[in-house]
């Protein structure tokens, strides 16, 4: 009798671990398919993008949460120009809550240099497209200073991303959230805190 106990035992711990194998191959699958896609992480994860060679008076496109992100590196004189307009402009204070406070001054950035801008304009979602050149030079007015121009229904932007008066989109671009983590280098889709 004590070997049928024992045979019963073996065949009990045989059958439970195989038991435990099984739903172990089970549940891992099961368990890996609710976890997020690396596509799906990246499309709300931060953007980490070297500028360094971002040459002045150039931008830059980079994705982020499927919307394209401009990064332009302006230059002195687009800088001075920018106080230049703001009588012509919508919301030449940026009070509208459009950007982290850290970029709510007259360049909207964290540093004047560069200018981060979600590129979609507050209309009609469409794209602008760059009118870096001032005046008739760029195919726009005589007074323009240089900046952003939507083909859709004739918005435009100073080189800011501030909308100006009487034009169909309601407010300026978006600032996403951003951080310097280098001299070069600069993560999108995360708040600078140390300008909190």
């Amino acid at each position: 009798m004590s070997a049928f106990l024992e045979d019963r035992r073996k065949l009990l711990i045989a059958t439970t671990g195989a038991g435990a194998v099984a739903t172990a191959a089970t549940a891992v699958p099961f368990v890996a398919s609710l976890t997020p896609s690396a596509r799906a992480r990246a499309s709300g994860a931060p953007v980490e993008v070297d500028v360094g060679k971002l040459a002045v008076g150039e931008m830059m496109t980079v994705e982020w949460r499927g919307k394209p992100v401009w990064i332009l590196r302006r230059s002195p004189a687009m800088l001075a120009a920018l106080a230049e307009h703001d009588a012509r402009l919508a919301d030449a204070a940026s009070s509208e809550a459009q950007q982290p406070h850290y970029a709510t001054n007259p360049h909207r950035s964290i540093r004047p240099e560069f200018l981060v801008v979600i590129g979609i304009c507050t209309h009609l979602g469409c794209s602008p497209s760059e009118k870096f050149a001032t005046g008739a030079g760029a195919g726009m007015a005589a007074d323009w200073p240089g900046g952003f121009l939507c083909p859709c229904h004739g918005s435009t932007f100073d080189l800011a991303g501030r909308v100006f008066l009487k034009q169909p989109a309601p407010t300026n671009l978006e600032v996403p959230p951003h951080a310097w983590l280098s001299d070069a280098v600069v993560r999108i889709g995360e708040a600078d805190t140390a300008s909190a």
